[in-house]
């Protein structure tokens, strides 16, 4: 059985790793994961309520400060900072009167222990605790430069550092907690209630209470909870925090409405279309929560790394101590290198930022309506050079209408043709299938001896006679489902689809950014190319199977770094999605094995969110990068120096604590910035130029 859990007041992910690590150990718990910045605990046992005594019988022994919640609404997070920041700020007013008031050695000592004892109480005992269960991490590398410090003589200066890393892990906390409310804010999407109509009575339920095809009610302000059909009323949507789009949009009888949008003006009756954990607020959160479990190559690395990391750096810091002792013969002086290089060498920079901004990016997106699985696929994302399009669906609207309906045969009606078309298609999700099925009024009966074709269309037997729908020849001039009685053509249907305005825009921003687009769809050439050329694109390929869109992005992906990308709609696009660097899908409500074969879902349909997905994930990465890049280099210099007897403890506290703040506050950029800025800067630029 699975549980999850908050769990407040760590702010130190290698202190969470380590804490995570050791609740693995525990008898009777698996697969124990601790999303840092989310502040959620998950875990699988037998005994959910044993493990839970076990789990928060360690979190105490571990990390004092953290705190157990069931209650994910309770935050104890103020209560702590409170605690802290009194204890910190007692600590460096009793250590200030020990330091600069004269006063008898019996009094001074007692006095300077209590003041390190308050700044640091905390880190040495977590020190001291994980010691004993052989696991040594930064902790106890500030607990060794306090001791060491004072031990020869740098009593003052053993005091600034324990004050500076407090008051550094405060800040810390601080942006770290701030983050993390922005990015719960984004992705906070689950409604609290539903009003189910039962009779002539409303009655306040939870979404998960809610059946399919119970009608619910929803007033102006209220979030909707469930998927559904509007069977009465009509009022002004904000969907907004679906997919980004800041107009509001009118929804009246008869639409569909998506869970998550907000009711602006008008009272509406909804029929529910799915039940809660199938609806649309349940596949976004899903997504966001599953998103920290699919690690990028650099969180892969730096979670590897920083898990030796600490014992490298112990071993640096008695290697550097000893070449110094060996060249200058000063033992206090190579002492005090070898405790500047502990404390400059903390992991902290990077095991908190680099995921930081990851989820920053992805929680971003989700606000705009593009749904990234994970930090990998955002990585994959940033590299991408081709992506290949399916046309129905996805550069169009997918809604067809009908212009023309042939008959072959003397006996049948145009009606006759398209009733007959409509039986073999009234099972199909495709959007032709989709068009001919509502355009067709006779009622549809049951057929036999149902066969799909797969990308070629369905037989199946009526009347004693076997029919087929679909297409067998190739080349026509317009998009065209094909009947067949016997193997012989009795009729044909002509259908249209129009471009989807956005799609000019995304070909355009694409090629403008150095990525080749390419259209592939089973159409008929003069279709395809008519789309082609009206979208934009690169280039095209038409009258293509589903088998051989997954052979042209195997023959892209052998490509020496040709990262491709599939965009699609449709289930027969699955293969092509899974197969992709990135698989990109159209739609949060389509089909479940289309979202679950690809890596981005956009949820409203909009092919320019696949530029924005781009830009917003190539932004990210360089912040990554620029974390990295910083805190290695200022941390790498400080070292030199260190190791060469110019600086001292108190710069050191800065390349840990202070380089960690700073990279932190740069993550949060990712979860500012707006990919399409540029874009409209540019408009602005050229309408300023006329």
């Amino acid at each position: 059985m699975k549980k999850v859990i908050r769990i407040e007041g760590i702010d130190c992910a290698n202190c969470a790793k380590v804490l995570e690590m050791e609740i693995n150990k525990l008898e009777g718990i698996k697969n124990a994961k601790i999303n840092f910045v989310k502040s959620t605990l998950s875990f699988e046992s037998n005994n959910i309520e044993e493990s839970m005594k076990k789990i928060v019988a360690l979190t105490k022994q571990v990390e004092p400060d953290a705190k157990i919640i069931e209650n994910t609404n309770l935050s104890k997070t103020k209560q702590n900072l409170i605690i802290n920041i009194s204890t910190l700020v007692a600590g460096i007013a009793i250590g200030a009167c020990a330091l600069f008031i004269p006063m008898p050695v019996w009094l001074y000592w007692p006095l300077y222990v209590i003041s390190a004892l308050l700044m640091g109480y905390k880190t040495y005992y977590k020190a001291l605790t994980l010691l004993f269960k052989g696991v040594i991490n930064e902790n106890m590398l500030i607990t060794i430069s306090v001791i060491g410090s004072a031990a020869i003589g740098e009593r003052m200066e053993a005091l600034m550092v324990v004050a500076l890393y407090g008051i550094g892990k405060i800040l810390e906390g601080l942006a770290v907690n701030k983050s993390r409310k922005s990015i719960e804010k984004l992705t906070n999407l689950q409604p609290e209630f539903a009003m189910l109509v039962v009779g002539n009575e409303e009655k306040k339920v939870l979404p998960s209470e809610v059946k399919l095809g119970d009608t619910i009610v929803v007033r102006p302000g209220e979030r909707v909870p469930i998927d559904g059909l509007i069977i009465d009323g009509k009022t002004m949507v904000d969907m907004k925090s679906l997919t980004g789009e800041n107009l509001p949009t009118m929804k009246k009888k008869g639409d569909k409405i998506l869970s998550g949008s907000i009711a602006l003006d008008g009272v509406i009756l909804i029929k529910t279309t799915s039940e809660y954990s199938q609806c649309t607020v349940s596949k976004i959160m899903n997504m966001i929560e599953n998103a920290s479990e699919k690690k990028s190559k650099a969180e892969t690395v730096i979670s590897k790394f920083t898990r030796w990391y600490t014992l490298v750096v112990i071993l640096g810091a008695i290697l550097t101590c000893g070449i110094a002792w060996a060249i200058t013969k000063n033992f206090d002086s190579s002492f005090y290198r070898g405790l500047n290089f502990l404390v400059i060498s903390c992991p902290c920079a990077f095991a908190i930022s680099v995921p930081l901004a990851y989820f920053s990016g992805i929680g971003n997106a989700s606000r705009r309506g593009i749904l990234i699985k994970g930090s990998n696929y955002l990585d994959a994302c940033a590299k991408l050079k081709v992506i290949g399009f399916d046309k129905t669906g996805t550069l169009t609207n997918g809604k067809f209408n009908i212009m023309e309906i042939l008959s072959f045969d003397k006996k049948l009606s145009k009606e006759d043709v398209l009733f007959l078309c409509a039986l073999g298609e009234q099972y199909s999700n495709h959007p032709l299938a989709k068009s001919i099925t509502h355009a067709n009024k006779r009622k549809l009966i049951v057929v036999k001896d149902i066969e799909e074709e797969t990308g070629k269309g369905v037989s199946f037997t009526y009347e004693d006679k076997r029919y087929f729908v679909g297409r067998k020849g190739k080349k026509t001039k317009n998009t065209v489902v094909e009947l067949y009685r016997e193997n012989k053509k009795i009729g044909e249907i002509h259908l249209v689809d129009a471009l989807k305005e956005t799609s000019p825009i995304a070909c355009k921003e694409l090629n403008e950014m150095g990525i080749k687009t390419v259209l592939l769809s089973g159409d008929n050439q003069e279709s395809v190319q008519k789309v082609a050329t009206l979208a934009g694109v690169s280039e095209a390929h038409y009258e293509l199977l589903p088998q051989e869109k997954y052979k042209w992005v195997e023959e892209q992906k052998s490509h020496p770094k040709s990262n491709v990308a599939f965009v699609g709609d449709g289930i027969n696009d699955a293969p092509s999605l899974m197969l992709a660097d990135v698989g990109i899908a159209m739609g949060i409500t389509g089909s479940d094995a289309t979202i679950e074969a690809s890596d981005i879902v956009i949820v409203n349909d909009d092919p320019s969110k696949v530029a924005s997905a781009i830009r917003l994930s190539r932004y990210t990465r360089k912040i990554v990068w620029e974390n990295i890049i910083f805190s290695m280099g200022v941390k790498i210099i400080v070292l030199i120096l260190g190791i060469v007897g110019i600086t001292n403890m108190l710069i050191a506290v800065f390349a840990d604590v202070g380089v960690t703040l700073l990279a932190i506050l740069n993550s949060i950029r990712a979860l500012k910035h707006d990919p399409n800025r540029k874009k409209v800067n540019k408009k602005k630029n050229k309408k300023n130029v006329h």
